[in-house]
């Protein structure tokens, strides 16, 4: 019998649920089984789009009064890998040596269910005189497409009346031990593709071609020359690097017709992905002046910097940390992009959650040990905010 207030027993239980997106694999099923019994109001939501495979998503609340702590997470999992290399089956949720081994047990699995215990010991704690309202928004697409997911869920829940006043998202945001850090914002990405058109020739009448080669070095040299700034208080420089460089020409003795070049730009809150764009064209323009032929094309991003600026909620939640770990945590906006870039346009959102060295990872693991002591962190940040 699975006893919920365990937080590493409702990681076993949810690591041993196959939920690699979309699927999701009885990880909701098991947490709405969870959170109908402690008395939250549960709903399972599905939303779809075209060319894009169904996604299974989970509101619960409990508490009707203000203030609304809001925790978020997601159950799906990167695939699996050659499950070959595994020391154990990515499914089990292994147990060896004070670790739990399996996919999802970092990202996030042991993050959600360290929210879900901590939750229900303080419900327990305070029966029914919780002095606010507390709720998970759990999605099954945040390692997917992220389009069926938490952006469409907060759309639902917004268009049913629910206000959150903040919320915390327990992913791996701690590089080396619990305590180490607290996201407070995340940057922007914004990917681009520059295609430099040449003419097709024979190497040895050049007078007869146009080598885009020449033209895709200076634009690269160009856009790598200048930083694009200097950085924030709370963020580091913009970052753009190349991914590829390609011209897509199997012989030696052809010039070829085009060459493209991809790119990624990791931005701070100077920019705005329309800004940037300009930015980036103006360069580029600049670099080719009547020389090069050149177009560049701009993905479509969801994902711009945020920041939540330090506050009465952002300390809490540090003092919390400090008093369950005894470490101070760094306000950080490093690292890739998450489902916050969506939260943070309903309420103020920081992320906190376990040690992230094995995430994606073959026999990805999560200590045990750690696990708890993030859910005692989880159980003081909780406390802490209703007394504020």
């Amino acid at each position: 019998m699975l006893d919920p207030l365990d937080p590493v027993a409702l990681t076993q239980a949810l690591v041993r649920c196959p939920s690699v997106t979309p699927a999701e694999g009885g990880a909701l099923a098991l947490l709405e089984g969870v959170l109908h019994e402690a008395g939250f109001d549960v709903h399972r939501v599905t939303f779809s789009a075209p060319g894009t495979p169904d996604v299974d998503n989970l509101y619960a609340r409990i508490g009707t009064a203000a203030p609304y702590l809001l925790f978020a997470g997601h159950t799906d999992v990167v695939p699996t890998g050659d499950e070959a290399r595994w020391t154990d089956p990515p499914f089990s949720g292994e147990i060896r040596d004070g670790v739990l081994y399996g996919r999802g047990a970092t990202d996030m699995k042991g993050g959600v269910a360290a929210s879900v215990s901590a939750v229900l010991r303080v419900l327990q704690r305070l029966g029914p005189d919780l002095p606010g309202s507390l709720g998970f928004l759990i999605t099954g697409d945040e390692e997917g497409p992220a389009i069926n997911g938490t952006v469409k869920l907060l759309e639902w829940a917004h268009a049913r009346g629910e206000r959150f006043d903040d919320c915390i998202l327990p992913e791996p945001t701690n590089p080396n031990a619990l305590g180490d850090m607290i996201k407070i914002g995340r940057r922007g990405s914004l990917t681009g593709r520059i295609v430099v058109h040449g003419k097709q020739g024979h190497v040895a009448y050049p007078h007869l071609a146009e080598n885009p080669i020449r033209g895709i070095t200076r634009l690269v040299a160009a856009l790598d020359a200048e930083p694009l700034d200097a950085g924030t208080g709370h963020f580091g420089p913009t970052n753009l690097e190349f991914t590829t460089l390609d011209v897509g020409n199997p012989a030696s003795n052809v010039i070829p017709n085009e060459a493209r070049a991809t790119f990624n730009i990791r931005f701070n809150d100077l920019w705005s992905p329309e800004t940037l764009e300009a930015e980036i064209r103006r360069r580029l323009d600049a670099a080719a002046g009547n020389v090069v032929r050149w177009d560049v094309h701009f993905e479509p991003t969801n994902a711009t910097a945020f920041l939540t600026a330090p506050g009465p909620f952002v300390e809490s939640v540090a003092q919390s940390i400090e008093a369950a770990t005894g470490r101070r945590p760094e306000l950080s906006t490093t690292g890739g992009t998450s489902d916050a870039r969506f939260i943070k346009d309903y309420c103020p959102v920081i992320e906190f959650g376990l040690v992230g060295k094995t995430m994606h990872q073959i026999d990805e693991n999560a200590s045990t040990a750690e696990i708890e002591a993030l859910t005692v962190v989880f159980e003081k940040v909780i406390e802490a905010y209703f007394r504020r």
